[in-house]
């Protein structure tokens, strides 16, 4: 079981927000944007090795898939939306695609990569996640960071951005980072575009415009895409207002299917 946290009440009848942060993260990651959905009940779930999770460990997607189906029954959730970013956004497409996705009403991903098809691929982010878990472990975390958002991904971020994400972060505890980096790596997750092009669910893929890589992957796959002015890879923290602008169109387009079937039924 994962800790979560209850962002809104919202109204009863409407499908739960599940938020999803990325690596580093905590609950704390979307409450801004929750606060801007105060119609829909939201719950924010810490994942494996963070927040108040942080003694929680996983093994690998379905491991941790399992753990957000036992959470959403603890709390009597059973018509849902997965909200997530970056590794969050991962974790949501494998368990929209292999989880028990029974009531799961659409899906929503910041930043997230589907996956890659080769295997020679996969091997290299195994050894390139194993390295950076290896200095989670050993390093001081303040360190570390330093330099992981230094990586090309977090290009767009400014000075006042990136350290203010260095100073956050810096309460995480290292090695639960890094168990988590391994078990989820982008090296051991399948390769999941042809279950997403699939899925009758209502899908949107959200990227920063200036985040092009990951424009690219969600052209590629064929998912529908969104994009947030003014924002690199991380476009909820960029430019909130207009991420959230793309959330609430979304969020009426599922609003809607929902009163179709409530009146089919």
């Amino acid at each position: 079981m994962l800790a979560a946290h209850v962002l809104q009440p919202g109204e009863s009848q409407r499908p739960w927000l599940v938020w999803l942060h990325g690596l580093l993260g905590n609950n704390n990651e979307w409450r801004v944007i929750a606060s801007r959905c105060p119609q829909w009940p939201s719950l924010a779930i810490d994942l494996p090795g963070h927040g108040d999770s942080v003694g929680q460990s996983c093994r690998d997607f379905a491991d941790v898939s399992q753990q957000i189906s036992a959470t959403l029954q603890q709390h009597n959730i059973e018509r849902y939306c997965l909200v997530g970013y970056s590794l969050g956004g991962r974790i949501a497409m494998y368990h929209a695609c292999h989880g028990d996705s029974r009531g799961q009403q659409g899906l929503l991903i910041e930043g997230g990569n589907p996956g890659l098809n080769d295997e020679g691929l996969r091997a290299q982010r195994r050894v390139h996640d194993a390295h950076w878990a290896q200095r989670f472990r050993i390093e001081p975390i303040s360190q570390v960071l330093s330099d992981w958002y230094q990586q090309p991904v977090f290009a767009g971020l400014d000075v006042i951005h990136r350290q203010a994400l260095i100073e956050a972060r810096a309460n995480n505890q290292g090695p639960a980072v890094a168990d988590m980096l391994e078990a989820t790596s982008l090296g051991c997750q399948p390769w999941l575009v042809p279950q997403l092009q699939q899925l009758t669910m209502p899908i949107k893929v959200v990227c920063g415009a200036d985040d092009a890589k990951f424009q690219g992957l969600a052209r590629e796959a064929g998912l529908p895409l969104a994009t947030v002015p003014q924002a690199g890879h991380n476009a909820h923290l960029a430019n909130p207002v207009a991420f959230a602008a793309v959330l609430d169109e979304f969020l009426d387009n599922l609003d809607n299917k929902g009163s179709e079937h409530a009146l089919s039924e």
